[in-house]
């Protein structure tokens, strides 16, 4: 179970972390370690500690929820971001430019775009970063390639990952999605702040119905 931050830049080969290269993701009280805890931010291991530390409690309200049919997710509870992501997940490769980003974008009705290179995940883009590069750099415009930007920061994540924890780390990286990667280090789906602001709605419905 782990959560990551990759840093801003190109888009050369995977920017996914160490981690997530060929190597499978272990269970949720693995922890590495080779790969330290950093104190001055949160990053992946922060959330791999407290997931470990946790992860009793959650086996025991998954196998309630099994025993009694009910739901374990109730607020505070795991709940696995694979519950949450969506698989219609849209990529392009670096080679592409911003304006067919955007396109792709219209077309499928999205506002975030996984990037590419060399078939690895390279970058996550989302429509209002690309609106931004193209005002605050009128003179390159959108015909730019993703290839020769400095892409965003982006978040990636197990399916297994707390979705709670995953939401904590969204906003404190002022991060509006996550890629989920599977134990091959292949995009498999993507969490987005409207998934929260749904399971959100759905709960209080719920509530306001009993």
């Amino acid at each position: 179970m782990s959560i990551h931050v990759s840093e801003p830049g190109r888009p050369v080969g995977t920017r996914l972390p160490e981690v997530f290269r060929n190597r499978a993701v272990g269970n949720v009280t693995e922890l590495e370690p080779e790969h330290a805890i950093n104190p001055r931010r949160s990053d992946a291991t922060d959330a791999e500690v407290i997931n470990a530390q946790w992860s009793t409690r959650r086996r025991a309200l998954e196998e309630y929820g099994q025993v009694t049919g009910q739901d374990a997710d109730a607020e505070g509870s795991y709940l696995p971001a694979s519950r949450l992501a969506s698989t219609s997940l849209i990529s392009l490769p670096a080679s592409a430019s911003l304006e067919e980003g955007l396109a792709a974008m219209n077309r499928h009705d999205i506002d975030h775009l996984a990037v590419t290179a060399d078939q690895s995940v390279a970058g996550l883009v989302d429509r209002q970063w690309i609106l931004n590069w193209g005002h605050d750099h009128p003179d390159q415009g959108l015909a730019e390639t993703f290839s020769h930007i400095e892409l965003p920061a982006f978040l990636t994540a197990t399916p297994e990952t707390d979705a709670h924890q995953l939401a904590r780390l969204m906003l404190a990286h002022h991060l509006d999605a996550a890629l989920l990667i599977d134990r091959d280090g292949t995009a498999i789906g993507m969490v987005t702040g409207t998934d929260f602001l749904r399971l959100y709605a759905e709960a209080s419905r719920h509530e306001g119905s009993v």
